[in-house]
This record gives structure tokens, C-alpha cells and sequence, in this order.
């Protein structure tokens, strides 16, 4: 696979980490274009039309990132493993960046990355080389049956790899208490809630 300079990007922001291990914490949010998973419950189905969003330059993406005072980047989707991402990871890397990834893993990995979380979907499984990649195991719960695919990645990822269960959001009310109580019984889990969301924020 070819390095891309050019990358598709639907959005990219300054925000606080709303979700998992790093929740709470300020990050620059770089959204790549294209998805071909297909979640019913996914909330940002813009991003899945590769060709709706405009190829910019690695260096100017990062340039623009390097703006604000955090040193953490997120790049997430989409899928953003459907790119080849080792020069961005590297042109962040230059400029003191973190590089974190949120990824269904349902494609080869690419570039160098500082945490790896990895949020597998039913729709299209994730490569073994990247459950052993996650630092971070973000499963969304949306019916009791997701329990079982939960614990299903639990035992593919490394020991040290991080477990949170997280509600999709529009079933929150309903699938909470379920979790709540699971992670009282499975202690290795943790509750993931999309904080920013409460706050308002992107």
C-alpha cells in the first residue's frame, strides 16, 4: 500500500476526549471520509461517502493541528484504516503529537500509533493483527445479545488491553442499567459514556 499525502477529510476540530481511557482529556479530532461497515446506529453516516469530502495535503491537515496546545491527535472515521495513514502518523509524530486511532480494525493497520482503540463491529470483524494492536476495547452495546460479542474480543486482545462497554447513544435510557450491572459482575469491564455529548460538545 502506498503512502497517502492526500487524505479525505470531513472534518477535523479541537475538542475534549468525550469517550474511553482518554476521555476528559483535550484533543485535536482529525475525521477521515469513507466507510463501508454500514452501522444502522452510526451517528456521523456523512462520513461514509468517501468522494462527499475534500483530499487535503498531510502537511497542511497536521500544520492546521499543530495550532492548537494539545498533543494529542485522534484520527477517526469513517474507517480511517481504508487509508494508508504512515506519513500522517509520521508528519504528526514531528510535531510532538500523540497518535491515537479509533478503528473498527476491519482493515490491515497503518501507521505508527501511540493508542490503539479498537471498536470491532458485528457488520465486518476486525483483523487479528489489529485486536492485537488495541490498547483500548470499546464495545457498543445496543441488545443484550452484544454482551456476548463483547466478551468474544476480550479474550483476542492483549492482557493488558483496556475493556470499556459503552451504550449506543439513542438506546442509553434502555441498555445502562444492563451494563451497570454487568460491570458489577465482570469487574475487568468498564463503563464508557459519551460525556461530550452531556457537555454539548463536539
Amino acid at each position: 500500500m502506498l503512502e497517502e499525502t492526500n487524505l479525505p477529510v470531513m472534518e477535523a476540530f479541537y475538542t475534549i476526549q468525550g469517550e474511553g481511557f482518554y476521555q476528559g482529556n483535550a484533543a485535536y479530532f482529525i475525521r477521515l471520509g469513507g466507510c463501508d461497515i454500514g452501522c444502522h446506529w452510526c451517528d456521523v453516516k456523512d462520513s461514509w461517502d468517501i468522494n462527499k469530502h475534500p483530499m487535503i495535503p498531510v502537511n497542511e491537515i497536521v500544520l492546521e493541528a499543530s495550532k492548537f496546545p494539545s498533543r494529542i491527535a485522534v484520527i477517526t472515521g469513517g474507517e480511517p484504516l481504508m487509508h494508508n495513514l504512515d506519513y500522517l502518523t509520521e508528519a504528526l509524530h514531528k510535531f510532538g503529537f500523540r497518535t491515537h486511532i479509533e478503528t473498527s480494525g476491519a482493515y490491515p493497520l497503518s501507521g505508527k500509533w501511540d493508542w490503539v482503540c479498537l471498536s470491532p463491529k458485528k457488520f465486518k470483524e476486525p483483523s487479528p493483527e489489529v485486536c492485537l494492536a488495541a490498547d483500548e476495547l470499546k464495545a457498543i452495546i445496543f441488545n443484550k445479545s452484544d454482551f456476548q460479542f463483547a466478551e468474544k474480543y476480550s479474550s483476542l486482545v492483549k492482557n493488558d488491553c483496556k475493556l470499556y462497554l459503552q451504550p449506543e447513544w439513542d438506546k442509553q435510557n434502555e441498555i445502562l442499567p444492563s451494563i451497570i450491572e454487568y460491570v458489577k459482575q465482570h469487574t475487568f469491564w468498564k463503563v464508557s459514556l459519551q460525556v461530550h455529548k452531556y457537555m454539548q460538545i463536539p
